[in-house]
């Protein structure tokens, strides 16, 4: 994948000025196929009774969803790449698999796969990209995506455009590994793994180039406290451009922000990090 500059078309503010697209020159196949997708209802941050739970959340272009296999739980059955394709709901490009018993599946796309490639998962299989098996099968320093947190669950590490874990070390029930934010974590032996980094690299280098840009995505604007009015925020009045009159920045709720952390304890999963 390469990124594509634009220039701009006019002396005055351009919404193509500074803006970059992916050129999309490794999609082979631009309608998905029918029968993996489906519609997914949007709330647009409102529940039940239209009151805003969620804030700057809204329109948006319309998507349909493609059902993704994060469980790659065909066994021993071996599928060909027929596509690689463009999906509006995620980053990373998705590729289209021909099973040899008919079926057809998405998986992620990862780095290096190619159009007629041969993947396949199961407990014992070639180490090559896009092959599924489990943790404990897998070599040490090898790269990983769509990993399990627990066995037979899915994928939900690593799915993202360029993210991976790699395996440090395996010792007893638990499998070592680093991710490229530094983190190290603790995974169970028996949980699945695909082999190889997740595609569209270049994604984080994409620059939206205009506010309009972030609508089409379902993105509203997030208004500053302090623009606000009193009633609205507790950062909110004063004469002109005023602080926010406080010792501690808080939410709209009044709850502290900036510096404190608020989220209780994910007692499952925090102790399983190592760093």
């Amino acid at each position: 994948m390469t990124i594509r500059i634009y220039k701009p078309y006019s002396a005055f503010p351009s919404g193509t000025r500074n803006r970059s697209v992916s050129d999309f020159s490794e999609i082979t196949k631009k309608r998905p196929e029918k029968l993996l997708t489906f519609q997914v209802h949007r709330s647009n941050g409102r529940n039940h009774r239209g009151i805003i739970t969620s804030r700057n959340i809204g329109g948006g272009h319309k998507r349909l969803y493609r059902k993704i296999d994060f469980k790659r739980n065909k066994f021993g059955i071996s599928a060909s790449v027929f596509s690689i394709e463009y999906d509006p709901n995620r980053n990373s490009r998705i590729s289209l698999l021909f099973y040899k018993d008919g079926e057809k599946r998405y998986i992620l796309h990862p780095k290096g796969l190619t159009i007629g490639s041969t993947v396949v998962s199961d407990f014992d299989v070639p180490i090559k990209f896009g092959n599924s098996l489990p943790l404990n099968k897998i070599p040490l320093g090898t790269y990983v995506h769509n990993i399990e947190f627990n066995p037979g669950r899915g994928g939900q590490i690593a799915r993202a455009a360029g993210t991976f874990g790699q395996i440090l070390a395996k010792e007893g029930n638990y499998v070592t590994l680093r991710f490229p934010s530094g983190e190290r974590r603790l995974i169970e032996r028996f949980c699945w793994a695909t082999i190889g980094q997740v595609g569209n690299l270049e994604f984080s280098n994409i620059i939206l180039g205009k506010a309009g840009r972030n609508r089409w995505l379902g993105n509203t604007p997030r208004v500053r406290g302090v623009a606000m009015n009193p009633c609205d925020h507790p950062h909110g009045g004063g004469e002109g451009k005023s602080p926010i009159g406080r010792s501690r920045p808080v939410t709209p709720w009044g709850k502290p922000a900036l510096g404190r952390k608020t989220r209780g304890p994910k007692r499952y999963s925090n102790k399983f990090i190592i760093r």
